[in-house]
């Protein structure tokens, strides 16, 4: 099951106070960016995060999973508490890279 338009717009307005906050659809689940960094891979309606070093203290009561066939596993966000979300979204975001430019061929 892919994620509902809703759930999306509703995670990305959490997302609002951090800065400029994207969305792009793939393959029936999408990939949210905040600031041009992209933060939560959003699958069955579920938001995941890398489990980096940075947050697992943050994130250590958090249940885990993995959003497709094939991923690592990750952190399953809890979207109940908003401002929880922020701070584990801010910290993440400074340990993550920007992506890296594509190249096009002349």
């Amino acid at each position: 099951m892919a994620c509902s338009t809703d759930f999306i717009e509703s995670l990305c307005d959490t997302l609002v106070p951090l800065g400029e906050v994207r969305y792009r659809k793939m393959m029936g689940d999408y990939v949210i960016y905040l600031n041009d960094k992209c933060v939560i891979t959003a699958c069955d309606n579920i938001a995941f995060v890398k489990k980096l070093p940075c947050i697992e203290q943050l994130l250590k009561d958090a249940e885990t999973g993995f959003p497709y066939a094939g991923a690592k596993e990750a952190f399953i966000l809890d979207l109940s508490n908003p401002m929880r979300l922020l701070e584990v979204i801010s910290v993440l975001w400074e340990h993550l890279p920007f992506p890296k430019s594509k190249k096009r061929n002349s």
